[in-house]
């Protein structure tokens, strides 16, 4: 089996996964809708007090998402109000957990304060804290050390 890293000038980064995922999450104010999102948060007044960006950006930003498939729209209406629309994670927003945690695992460790981090996620079942693991499909850990590249479907070759 070839190791495409050993040769990565003969390969396209044209349909990269990483990039194509980046365009659809890579803001950071896309991120932090998906970790409140993640924690339960769905209404619009919610995510803006939460997220602590502008309402004209957490609307664009709702959109984006919602027309990315992360999000649905779902209408709602409390007694003596008008319709409005709370925002549910789909299954491809719900996929987003182990990123999120990830990125929350390293920047506990990396960029938290003296102080420590500011929430620990727990496992309900155990009450031991929760982190994002790198497993191959058979259930082995794995290292970055332990990871061979090869050609996908998708690959590109240059010519």
């Amino acid at each position: 089996m070839e190791d495409l890293r050993d040769d990565r000038d003969s390969w396209s980064n044209t349909n990269c996964s990483v990039a194509r995922a980046m365009d659809i999450v890579g803001s950071r104010s896309t991120l932090l809708i998906m970790r409140d999102a993640l924690l339960g948060t769905r209404r619009f007044d919610d995510f803006v007090r939460r997220v602590g960006i502008g309402e004209p950006a957490i609307a664009s930003r709702l959109k984006e998402m919602v027309a990315a498939g992360l999000l649905e729209r779902i209408p709602y209406r409390e007694p003596g109000q008008r319709t409005r629309h709370e925002y549910r994670l789909t299954t491809k927003g719900r996929e987003l957990l182990p990123v999120i945690t990830a990125l929350r695992n390293w920047g506990d460790a990396w960029a938290a304060d003296d102080a420590g981090p500011p929430i620990i996620a727990l496992h309900h079942d155990c009450g031991e804290p929760v982190r994002a693991v790198l497993r191959c499909a058979a259930g082995h850990d794995v290292d970055s050390g332990d990871i061979d590249i090869t050609a996908g479907p998708g690959l590109i070759r240059r010519d």
